[in-house]
């Protein structure tokens, strides 16, 4: 797999504070710690291919429309889940640089062909061995 960094320009980002949710207690409840960040594949930088691959995946987080949507709140403090949601979206981009290997059909080899064979015969044996004994 070969893959090259392709970094998010800043203003392809959408950032959103939000109020986090569950325990915490006050804080919870007062600040908009949390961040949704969103970012548009269509309408980004990134090469097609990539794009592509972005759109093709199987990911709950980018939605029909191609917007990537990432929910960040592990931090109290509103910085630090931006930065740990631009690392998730970088890791998403990252994983899709990745260009798949193409995989070349083999034969089998003689050994595992004759192995196969060996392990088959082998089977029978035991299943015959299972049969109704008849002609007493």
């Amino acid at each position: 797999m070969t893959q090259h960094r392709h970094l998010i320009q800043e203003h392809e980002v959408e950032f959103i504070a939000i109020r986090a949710q569950g325990a915490g207690g006050q804080n919870v409840n007062k600040v908009s710690s949390a961040v949704h960040l969103r970012f548009d594949i269509q309408a980004s930088s990134l090469p097609e291919p990539i794009r592509e691959r972005l759109m093709n995946r199987r990911d709950h987080r980018i939605t029909a429309a191609g917007v990537i949507v990432i929910k960040a709140q592990s931090s109290r403090s509103q910085p630090q889940n931006r930065l740990e949601a631009l690392a998730r979206l970088q890791d998403i981009i990252d994983q899709a640089s990745a260009t798949p290997t193409i995989r070349r059909p083999t034969r089998p080899t003689q050994g595992s062909r004759r192995r196969r064979q060996q392990a088959k015969t082998e089977h029978s044996a035991t299943k015959q061995l299972r049969a109704k004994v008849t002609g007493y």
